[in-house]
C-alpha cells in the first residue's frame, strides 16, 4: 500500500504564512500542518498553541481547525519572549508600542489573521501561559509549545499544558536542538522533549529540522 499524501493547506494558506512575520521555516509549518490536521480529524478538539507572536504558525493552526470544523486557541502576553526584547538580535522595533514602549504584538497579530480571512476559526487568549493553563478546564487535541525559550518559560508551558492533551493527542515542540551548536536561544526545548519521552506517556511520530511531533500514549506525565 502507497504511503498516505501528507495533507497540505491550501495555496492561499500557505501564501498567507510565508508573508507573515516570524521565524519559522515552510518545512517545519507544513509539518505543524500536517500534525494539526491529523489531531483535529482523529479527536475533533481544539487545537492549542503557546506562543502567538504575530500569528504565523496560527494561520496553519487555525486552517487545519477550519477543515476539521474545530477551533484552534492561541496563547501569548504579546509583550514577546526574551530573545525579541531590545537589544537582542530577534527584536523587531516595528512591533514596538511607541505610547509604552514595550513590545505588542497583538495588532499585527490580528491583522495577519484578518487577510488570512481566519479570524472566526481562532480564539486569541491574551495571558501568561501558566495562568491560562490553570484555568482552563477541558482536553485539547494538540498542544503547540513555542513559546518563552528559558528553561523556566519552557518548562512551565509543559507542566501547564501537557495535561490537558488528551490521550492519542498530539505535542508539538519547536526549537529543538540536540546540538548545542546548532541552537540559537538554549536548548530548553530539547529539554522539554527530553523529559515528555522520558515520562514514558508519548511516542515520537516524526522530527523536521527542529519540529518534533509526540502523541500522548498514556498517563504519567
Amino acid at each position: 500500500m502507497a504511503p498516505a499524501t501528507p495533507a497540505a493547506p491550501k495555496p492561499e494558506t500557505l501564501a498567507a504564512f510565508e508573508a507573515a512575520k516570524g521565524f519559522m521555516p515552510v518545512r517545519e509549518g507544513l509539518a505543524l500542518y500536517e500534525a494539526a490536521v491529523s489531531a483535529a480529524r482523529e479527536l475533533g478538539l481544539p487545537l492549542l498553541e503557546v506562543g502567538t507572536y504575530c500569528g504565523r504558525s496560527a494561520i496553519l493552526l487555525a486552517d487545519a481547525a477550519r477543515e476539521a470544523g474545530t477551533v484552534a486557541v492561541t496563547v501569548d502576553h504579546h509583550r514577546g519572549s526574551e530573545e525579541q526584547q531590545p537589544g537582542w538580535d530577534y527584536h523587531d522595533p516595528e512591533v514596538v508600542d511607541p505610547e509604552v514602549g514595550l513590545m505588542d504584538t497583538l495588532p499585527t497579530f490580528r491583522r495577519t489573521l484578518h487577510k488570512a480571512g481566519l479570524e472566526e476559526h481562532v480564539i486569541a487568549i491574551v495571558g501568561r501561559s501558566p495562568q491560562v493553563a490553570k484555568m482552563w478546564g477541558g482536553k485539547v487535541g494538540l498542544v503547540f509549545i513555542d513559546g518563552g525559550h528559558t528553561d523556566e518559560h519552557a518548562t512551565n508551558d509543559y507542566e501547564g499544558w501537557a495535561p490537558h492533551l488528551a490521550v492519542g493527542g498530539l505535542l508539538v515542540i519547536h526549537d529543538v536542538f540536540p546540538d548545542p551548536v546548532d541552537e540559537w536561544t538554549g536548548q530548553a526545548p530539547y529539554r522539554v522533549y527530553l523529559r515528555a519521552l522520558a515520562s514514558g506517556a508519548f511516542s515520537e511520530v516524526s522530527a523536521t529540522d527542529s519540529l518534533r511531533v509526540l502523541r500522548r500514549t498514556g498517563q504519567g506525565i
